[in-house]
């Protein structure tokens, strides 16, 4: 099963590793320097032209990607606890 990110995003269900609220998790220096890594590397994936507020954290080994998507953690969460269920 896939996840839908958003704008025609999707991640596959055994690649996800997180599903994190922005607002909550940026307040730590160590989710930061995370994030700023992320970036400098090339692994931060936007998905939305709007406002992100979550990031999903994905990958097998060392590949890992990080896509901002406007949905919130909520809203994803939901999709993926439907995902196993239909």
């Amino acid at each position: 099963m896939y996840l839908h990110l958003g704008q025609n995003v999707v991640v596959p269900e055994e690649e996800l590793i997180g599903i994190f609220d922005l607002d909550n998790t940026t307040g730590s220096h160590i989710t930061r320097k995370f994030l700023r890594d992320a970036e400098k590397t090339g692994r931060v994936i936007n998905v939305s032209d709007e406002l992100p507020r979550s990031f999903i954290v994905s990958g097998t080994g060392k590949s890992v990607s990080i896509h901002l998507s406007q949905l919130s953690p909520q809203t994803l969460l939901k999709r993926s606890e439907t995902m196993r269920f239909e």
